[in-house]
């Protein structure tokens, strides 16, 4: 399991919290998924993210900064149904 850089922990801290979802600045959120180990490919304002052995697809885009606030909530999701993060079993 890949573990998250310290730089992207603060980030995964808020996401998973639920407390600021419209707060997660865009590009933090981005750097966090490329940490968990997602590829990330661009179409257009998309930036749509895959990951071996992840049936899920993440899509981003920018409210301005920040990530829109459902699809931090996807994110999160993904994150916790898969144990992303260096969660421990």
């Amino acid at each position: 399991m890949r573990r998250v850089t310290s730089g992207a922990d603060k980030t995964l801290q808020r996401v998973l919290s639920g407390n600021a979802d419209a707060a997660i600045r865009f590009d933090e959120l981005c750097s966090l998924l490329e940490s968990l180990g997602f590829d990330k490919r661009v179409s257009g304002s998309h930036h749509l993210f895959r990951k071996s052995g992840i049936e899920e697809r993440v899509n981003l885009q920018r409210d301005g900064k920040h990530a829109k606030p459902y699809q931090v909530k996807q994110a999160r999701a993904v994150i916790l149904k898969y144990r992303l993060g260096g969660f421990d079993d």
